[in-house]
């Protein structure tokens, strides 16, 4: 197993949004695996960066709220020039298992190039059942953008090759689309995605999600929509996203 803080150029961006009550935890478990961490305050008005005041993370804040497009490309910027060879990034609600990053790592190794998400298969039955009809819309929409079938294509727990963190910075910043869109820009140019298996977990005192699946997927599907009409709706791409499994990365 690849340990994060092992691997050369690993950098932890966290995007976060008032999660004073989950934030300290997060990157103090992303520490424990990677010693490169980036937190970026999306203009909290609650107690965000002083729970992490003192920790040896790198903090950025926005003066007021960006959207979460915006503290990525703000957090990769900031990865690029220290150097990072990939981005591994987390959500800032505790919702990922810092100890699920070698993991990636691992799968990024063994598949160089590729994206790697975090998709959450295990224990599906705990994710709240908007979310789970969400996600499933999402992912059709995307997989048939992309050519090829993704699995949990709205996981925020992903590696990005410093190619694509490249080619993130580039997008327009648009909400939850901007994850989708990596993806499907990535595939465009050749990058395939591979998906490791993972436990999503929700507190029962967690805050409401900042993911709102009927605006969010409504937003999601009409951007891809617009697309696949401007390229003449793809047909051999949505056959192939439903006829082709998509690549998981089984432990060894």
């Amino acid at each position: 197993m690849i340990e994060a803080k092992d691997q050369a150029g690993a950098v932890v961006v966290i995007p976060a949004l008032n999660e004073e009550r989950a934030i300290r935890a997060v990157a103090q478990d992303a520490l424990a695996h990677c010693r490169n961490v980036i937190v970026v305050d999306d203009g909290s008005s609650d107690g965000t960066s002083a729970a992490i005041a003192d920790l040896p993370v790198e903090r950025i804040r926005h003066a007021a709220p960006q959207g979460k497009a915006s503290a990525l490309q703000d957090g990769f910027r900031r990865a690029l020039e220290r150097g990072a060879a990939g981005v591994l990034t987390m959500d800032g609600d505790g919702q990922h298992a810092a100890a699920d990053l070698p993991r990636l790592l691992a799968a990024a190794a063994r598949f160089p190039g590729r994206i790697v998400i975090g998709a959450r298969l295990k224990g599906r039955d705990a994710t709240p059942g908007k979310n789970r009809f969400g996600n499933r819309q999402a992912d059709f929409w995307v997989s048939w953008a992309c050519g090829a079938r993704i699995v949990d294509s709205q996981s925020g727990q992903r590696y990005y090759p410093r190619t694509v963190v490249e080619l993130a910075l580039t997008l327009p910043r648009g909400g939850f689309v901007f994850e989708s869109e990596i993806l499907i820009e990535a595939a465009r140019r050749g990058i395939a995605t591979v998906s490791v298996p993972i436990v999503a977990r929700y507190a029962d005192d967690r805050r409401a999600s900042h993911f709102k699946p009927f605006r969010d997927v409504s937003r999601i599907t009409l951007m891809i929509a617009w697309r696949l009409i401007r390229g003449g709706l793809k047909l051999p791409s949505l056959w192939r996203s439903l006829t082709r499994p998509g690549t998981i990365a089984e432990e060894n």
